[in-house]
C-alpha cells in the first residue's frame, strides 16, 4: 500500500467555497486511499449555522476525511468588508498552527502540504514554518485565474494603473479571453477599489509561490484559458473539476433538515413538461430590492412563462449577513401577482438548487452566474440566462456569454453596488431575457450546445478523462514532496 500522506485543507468559510473544497477532498480519497485529509473549518461571527452545516458535511464525507473546527475569532471592530475578510483570516494562523501540531501529537500520518483556499494565501506562510509545501484551490475558472494574474503583474512589473480603466471605453486583450473585454464593465469591482485591488493582487502573487493550483474547471470548458496560464508565470495548475456537489438530499432545507417545502417544489416540477420552467436563483447572497423584484414580476407575467422563482429578502443595509425568506413573499409583489400566476408558476425562499436544475421540467436558469451554479448548471445541461450580481460574476457572465456562447444576456454588466439609476433592470430587458433562453430556434440551437459541453464536464471526472489525469498528477506531486 506504501506510506499515507495528508492534507490540511483551509477553505474560506463560505458555503460556496466550504462545499467545493469539501467535494475535492472527497475526490482525492477516493481517488488514493493512501491520502487523507483534515478541514480546518474557520467560524464568521455573523455565521449561525456553521455548526449545522459541518455536520451535514461531516456525515455525508467517506472514511479518510475529518473536520476540525478552529476557535471563533473578533478579528476586527472595523466594519468594512474587505479589511475584516482579510483581518479574519489573520487572525487564525496561531489557531491552523496549533490544529497542524494537534494532528501530528495525534498519529496521523505524514503532514504532505496545504491545500489553501484563493482568499487564505497569507496560509502560505505557516506551510513555509512547518517546512511542507502548499498549494492553492481556485475555486472559480480558469478564465478568472488568468485575468487575476495578468492584473497583477501589469500592476507590479509594467507599473500600470489599474485606476484609470474605471469608467473608460477601453476593451482590452486578456491572455485568457479570446474576445476583448470591456474592461470598466466586466472587471471585478474590487479592482476599482485601493483596499480590494491591494488584497486581490496580493493573493494572485502568492499563489505564484505555491507548488501548485488546483482549478475548479474542466480542460475542454476553458481550453484557451487553460493553456494561457502557462505563459503568466503560474506554477504547475491542475484543472480538477467540475466539482459539484451533485449527491446532495434533493428535499433538504439550507441546515439540513428534511424540508416539506422541498418536497412540494419537486412534487410540482413533477406535473409540468420537459424543459418548460424557467427557474430563477440568484445565489446564497443574491436578493433584489422591492422596486427590481415587482419589475422580476411583471417580467414572468408578460411572459406566459411556467416558472420557479427564488426570492429572497435582502439582509438589513450595512449588516454582512445573508439574505433570508420573507414571511409573506406577497408584500413586495405586485397586488394579485401570486393568483394570476397560480398555475403556472412558483414563488419559493430557499431553493434546492442541484435538484431542481437536475429535474426535467427544467428549461432554463436565471442566474447570477457564481462559478459553482455555473459548473451545476452545464452538469446538468441547462442553458443560462446571465443576471450577475458581485465579486467575479460579471467576467462569468460574459464568458458564458460571449466567449461559449452557453447564455443568453439579461444585463450582463449588472452589479448589485452601483447607484439604482445605471443598476435598475426593467421588464421588458428580463422579459426579453427569458424569450430568448426559453423560444425560438436559437434556444434549442443553444440547449444542444449546453448538452454537449454537459457530456464533456461528465466524460472529464471519469477514468482517462481530463480532470482525473489532472487530479493523478497533483496525487503524484504531493507524493513525491
Amino acid at each position: 500500500m506504501g506510506t499515507k500522506s495528508h492534507l490540511v485543507f483551509i477553505p474560506w468559510p463560505g458555503l460556496g467555497h466550504l462545499v467545493s473544497t469539501v467535494e475535492l477532498a472527497k475526490l482525492l480519497v477516493d481517488h488514493d486511499d493512501r491520502l487523507s485529509v483534515t478541514v480546518l473549518i474557520m467560524k464568521l461571527p455573523f455565521d449561525s449555522e456553521v455548526d449545522s452545516r459541518t455536520k451535514s458535511l461531516a456525515a455525508s464525507v467517506a472514511a479518510g476525511i475529518r473536520f476540525v473546527i478552529l476557535p471563533s475569532r473578533n478579528a476586527s471592530p472595523d466594519t468594512s468588508r474587505v479589511p475584516f475578510l482579510a483581518h479574519f483570516i489573520e487572525s487564525h494562523k496561531a489557531d491552523v498552527r496549533e490544529a497542524v501540531a494537534d494532528l501530528h501529537r495525534c498519529g496521523s500520518p505524514r503532514l504532505a502540504g496545504l491545500v489553501i483556499d484563493m482568499f487564505c494565501t497569507t496560509m502560505i506562510e505557516v506551510a513555509s514554518d512547518l517546512g511542507v509545501p502548499s498549494y492553492v484551490f481556485f475555486t472559480s475558472g480558469a478564465a478568472v485565474l488568468s485575468l487575476i494574474l495578468h492584473l497583477q503583474s501589469l500592476q507590479d512589473e509594467h507599473h500600470m494603473d489599474l485606476t484609470g480603466l474605471e469608467g473608460s471605453d477601453a476593451e482590452l486583450d486578456f491572455p485568457g479571453f479570446r474576445n476583448p473585454l470591456p474592461a470598466a464593465k466586466f472587471l471585478p469591482s474590487e479592482v476599482f477599489m485601493d483596499e480590494g485591488r491591494r488584497l486581490l493582487l496580493s493573493h494572485a502573487l502568492r499563489s505564484r509561490e505555491t507548488r501548485g493550483i488546483l482549478v475548479n474547471t474542466f480542460t475542454e470548458l476553458e481550453p484557451h484559458a487553460v493553456e494561457a496560464l502557462a505563459g503568466l508565470g503560474a506554477p504547475a495548475v491542475y484543472p480538477v473539476g467540475p466539482i459539484v456537489n451533485i449527491k446532495v438530499e434533493s428535499k433538504k432545507g439550507p441546515e439540513g433538515n428534511n424540508s416539506p417545502q422541498g418536497f412540494e417544489i419537486l412534487e410540482w416540477l413533477d406535473q409540468q413538461p420537459a424543459a418548460s420552467v424557467v427557474f430563477l436563483c440568484f445565489g446564497s447572497l443574491g436578493s433584489f430590492n422591492e422596486d427590481q423584484a415587482k419589475e422580476i414580476a411583471r417580467a414572468l407575467e408578460q411572459s406566459g412563462c411556467r416558472f420557479m422563482w427564488s426570492l429572497r429578502q435582502p439582509p438589513a443595509k450595512g449588516k454582512m449577513e445573508a439574505p433570508s425568506d420573507y414571511a409573506n413573499p406577497a408584500e413586495v409583489l405586485p397586488e394579485g401577482f401570486l393568483d394570476r400566476t397560480a398555475g403556472v408558476g412558483r414563488v419559493i425562499g430557499w431553493a434546492p438548487q442541484v435538484a431542481i436544475l437536475g429535474h426535467q421540467a427544467i428549461g432554463g436558469f436565471v442566474s447570477h452566474c457564481g462559478w459553482n451554479s455555473t459548473l451545476e448548471t452545464i452538469w446538468f445541461g441547462v442553458p443560462v440566462a446571465a443576471w450577475p450580481q458581485y465579486a467575479e460574476q460579471q467576467l462569468n457572465a460574459f464568458e458564458l456569454v460571449v466567449e461559449l456562447s452557453l447564455a443568453v444576456e439579461i444585463k450582463m454588466d449588472y452589479r448589485r453596488d452601483l447607484a439604482k439609476g445605471s443598476n435598475f433592470v426593467t421588464a421588458n430587458e428580463i422579459e426579453g431575457g427569458i424569450r430568448k433562453l426559453m423560444e425560438g430556434e436559437e434556444a434549442r440551437e443553444r440547449r444542444k450546445k449546453v448538452k454537449e459541453a454537459s457530456e464533456k464536464s461528465r466524460k472529464a471526472l471519469m477514468e482517462g478523462g481530463s480532470s482525473y489525469l489532472s487530479l493523478a498528477r497533483f496525487i503524484e506531486d504531493v507524493r513525491r514532496h
